[in-house]
């Protein structure tokens, strides 16, 4: 499947637009990250448990968009925009939602 966020893809032509897909995907965060977390905002430095958290998040998603293209026949998806967000009570959840247009290019 070839993902883009330009709504072009070089090289192809889009013969047919299949509609808009999404994935989402809502994960939690761990106390104990949080805390860890939290102590590194404190003296500096990047927080690896929640760059792995963003990286699953927004890998599900992807793949639930992926697999929404395949159902209805494409083979590709253009224009795909993430967002990003945190939810639930003092942002303890994190949710990445992607959005695109499933085509068939060839």
């Amino acid at each position: 499947m070839i993902m883009s966020t330009t709504p072009k893809l070089e090289h192809k032509q889009i013969k047919q637009y299949k509609g808009i897909v999404t994935g989402e995907a809502i994960l939690g965060a761990n106390i104990f990250k949080d805390f860890f977390a939290g102590i590194r905002d404190i003296v500096g430095g990047r927080s690896g448990a929640y760059e792995k958290e963003l990286q699953s998040a927004r890998r599900i998603a992807f793949e639930e968009m992926e697999l929404k293209a395949s159902s209805v026949g494409a083979n590709a998806i253009v224009g795909i925009d993430i967002d990003y967000e945190t939810i639930g009570a003092n942002g303890s959840m994190l949710m990445v939602s992607v959005s695109g247009t499933a085509v068939i290019a060839e």
